[in-house]
Parts: C-alpha cells; structure tokens; sequence
C-alpha cells in the first residue's frame, strides 16, 4: 500500500464505553473476552485493550481496539460474526455503547493500557508535537538528505517527509506520550493515585 492509500485508508483506533447492568458483571466479563478474541481473527486486527471499572459503583467499562486500515475495521463492523455478538450485548448492558474513533494525531498520543482515552487539549497536542518534530526535521535532514543528493529537491523533500513522518509514528511520538504523560493526562494520572 502505497502513502497515498494510506491517507485514504488509515490505521484505525475505537474505544467504546459501555456501562453493564448490575449482576451482570461475570456475563459480561465472558462477552468481552469473547468478542475480544472474535475480532483478533479477522484481518488487520492489532489488538485490544480492556479497562474495567474503577468504581465497582459504576460498571463502566472501556474497550479499546486498533486496526491496521479503516477498511479492515469496516469488514468486522459489517460481519455476521460481529452482528452475533452485538445482539448477545444487549441484555448485559444499560443504554447504548458510547462510541469513540480516533484516525488523526490524537492517535500518536495513546498510552498504552492507560484509562486516558479522551484526547488531550489540542494546545498540548500541538506543544508536544513541535518538540518533538523540530529536532526531528534538522537531524533528518542533516543526516538523510546528504544521501539523496542525485534525486530531485522535491523527491528528496518526499522521501524526508516520509521519512519523519513514519519515525514520528512510530518512534519519537510514543515515547514522549509517555515521557509527558503528566501533563498530557493530569486527570487521569490523580484518578489512579
């Protein structure tokens, strides 16, 4: 898949919160292993991460689950598989399942296993972010774009973008997530003390 696809068809993160029906918590604690592990076979599926309740007052639960492409995620969410699943949800929970999909930057600033879901501000997204990518920009072009020297300057500015975009990814981004988490999440590192 080339970049262009990859804008069309991003990697996916969907966190759903629902809140379970008293007496039903073991039932449901089975439904979500069971989904969890229906949704694993089908392709693209990276993973899941379930946060139970803090408060056994308030059974609220939040699943949280990444596909590799949106159209991946679109294949389980129209399957018959997934259908089964969601009618057997029904009598385990109280209201309807709060739905959230993250696709753009506020991916890059996911805690793993964290119950911080809800994005930070954007200010701080956008803090982080620029600390983060100056210094990324001057070191890849320092050090890549001497190698480049025969390519044109605008294939050369490509392959650098793309360069620091991937390494922002997958690299630098996560690790300052966890290196600011303190100020990117105050809320919900205080819940946790």
């Amino acid at each position: 898949m080339n970049q262009s696809d990859e804008l069309l068809d991003p990697p996916i993160t969907v966190s759903i919160t629902r809140r379970v029906k008293p007496g039903c918590e073991q039932a449901f604690e089975e439904y979500v292993s069971g989904i969890t592990a229906a949704a694993m076979t089908f392709e693209g599926h990276l993973g899941a991460t379930i946060i139970r309740p803090l408060n056994p007052a308030i059974p609220e639960y939040r699943v949280i689950f990444k596909f590799n492409r949106r159209s991946n995620l679109k294949k389980w969410e129209n399957s018959e598989c997934r259908r089964q699943w969601i009618a057997r949800e029904k009598v385990l929970i109280v209201g309807f399942p709060v739905v959230e999909v993250l696709t753009g930057l506020e991916t890059w600033f996911t805690l793993p296993a964290s119950d911080a879901i809800i994005p930070p501000p954007r200010y701080k997204m956008a803090a982080i972010t620029f600390i983060a990518l100056f210094p990324l920009i001057k070191i890849v072009n320092y050090y890549f774009k001497p190698w480049l020297f025969f390519l044109p300057t605008l294939l050369q500015d490509l392959l650098a973008t793309g360069l620091t975009v991937l390494l922002m990814t997958y690299v630098v981004m996560p690790r300052m997530t966890r290196i600011f988490a303190f100020w990117l999440y105050p809320y919900s590192r205080k819940k946790r003390l």
